[in-house]
């Protein structure tokens, strides 16, 4: 369940995290180069045409969600509205600059020296394209909500009010920058509460490119995931990877479980110990030699039992429910035994094809899970924004179907 905001008690302003926070190609967005090109070529006919009429941009999505890339979004708006004084003179340099970016990659083995001369070369262009831009995001009346606010269907989360040439060629990246960050928010937030508050670890970064994961990560955090698997995924926040012993390390000691567990505490004794114990499909057994060799340094057991298999201990009740992959029935049977030697303090983890509705099942029956590791789940979906111009002058211009939404909990913008 979502709730809402009561608009009473929204600050008067509000600052964002600082733009240093993220990791954002500014001289690219600033020339459109990440931009839908219709956007790029709309700034320039604006700025050629000399049209200052000020306009009121408002963006919504169509779902219930939790707002997540604000703060982002925001910091592409300051480091990135504006324009160049010298437009000709700042697109040659910035051609010249994408070649070099090119051409570092290709002299990174070959040619160390050039690399070195070449990236101070970039560092040089970077200095004269900022000396040629105009920053005028002071110039902006920008209202929106925060990271973690709910919103619902149709809502007004962001308006920008100023010259249409100052901001027109970000729609692209703002907007990409609330699509994906929403959705992966407000995915980790459902799972989150089907999971009645217990940790849920964050694990899609094999389902995905590599670089999304800082925003990845600081998004799930906003929606209450405990742990990332990766420390770019935590670096935007302060935090760093957390994870298991991976079946990759325990083949590696010949599908010894216990000795891959006991190799993993000994370089990292101040990590919690969480034996993955499916390796050979006898979550039980394994989970039992694991904690009679390690007592007490053992944290838990993460059952990551493949959907294609079914796992030895549970084969005598295949006729009562789906036996295959972590079942109930299953991790029941994990816990009973744990508890029956004496190590009642071991942890379940549990993982492999988990989704809000599935951690809604076990919770509804009681499952004995600890916490969830969840992986591609969190990536799926849809939660697309919508930028349209409003208002022209003050007054009502929008296409049909559109219309100027206010909306009393949004907040006025200061930036730091």
């Amino acid at each position: 369940m979502i709730k809402a905001v009561n608009p009473d008690q929204q600050p008067a302003t509000w600052t964002p995290k600082p733009s240093s926070t993220f990791d954002i190609p500014v001289h690219e967005i600033r020339r459109g180069y990440r931009s839908d090109v219709y956007f790029w070529r709309s700034k320039v006919v604006l700025e050629k045409s000399e049209m200052t009429t000020p306009v009121l941009m408002q963006v919504f999505q169509k779902q219930n969600a939790i707002i997540c890339g604000m703060d982002e979004a925001l910091a592409v708006i300051q480091l990135c509205s504006g324009y160049y004084r010298e437009p000709e003179r700042a697109y040659t340099l910035f051609d010249d600059y994408i070649r070099l970016k090119q051409h570092i990659r290709a002299v990174y083995f070959s040619d160390r020296e050039e690399w070195k001369r070449a990236r101070r070369k970039r560092v040089d262009l970077e200095q004269r394209l900022d000396d040629l831009w105009v920053k005028t995001a002071a110039e902006l009346e920008i209202q929106s909500l925060r990271d973690r606010d709910p919103v619902r269907p149709y809502e007004t989360v962001l308006t920008l009010e100023g010259r249409l040439a100052y901001f027109v060629h970000l729609e692209t990246i703002y907007l990409g920058v609330l699509a994906r960050r929403t959705r992966i928010a407000t995915n980790v937030h459902q799972v989150v509460q089907a999971a009645h508050q217990k940790p849920v670890l964050f694990f899609p970064a094999r389902f995905d490119h590599w670089t999304v994961q800082g925003g990845d990560g600081y998004a799930a955090r906003i929606g209450g995931a405990a742990l990332v698997s990766t420390d770019a995924q935590g670096a935007w926040w302060g935090a760093e990877g957390a994870g298991t012993t991976p079946h990759a390390l325990i083949a590696a000691c010949a599908g010894d479980t216990v000795q891959a567990a006991r190799l993993f505490h000994e370089h990292y004794p101040a990590a919690n110990l969480i034996a993955l114990v499916d390796f050979h499909n006898d979550c039980v057994r394994t989970s039992l030699q694991v904690a009679r060799a390690l007592g007490e340094k053992l944290w838990g057991v993460r059952l990551d039992t493949s959907a294609a298999l079914i796992d030895k201990s549970v084969t005598s009740d295949m006729s009562a429910y789906p036996p295959t992959g972590v079942t109930p029935q299953l991790v029941f049977k994990v816990r009973e035994a744990l508890d029956r030697e004496g190590y009642s303090g071991v942890k379940i983890v549990v993982s492999g094809g988990f989704n809000r509705d599935r951690i809604a099942a076990f919770e509804q029956d009681q499952v004995p899970v600890d916490a969830y590791g969840v992986g591609s789940a969190f990536l799926k979906g849809q939660f697309d924004f919508t930028a349209d111009v409003v208002q022209v002058r003050g007054q009502p211009m929008a296409k049909t179907g559109r219309r100027y939404n206010p909306n009393p909990r949004l907040i006025p913008v200061r930036f730091g």
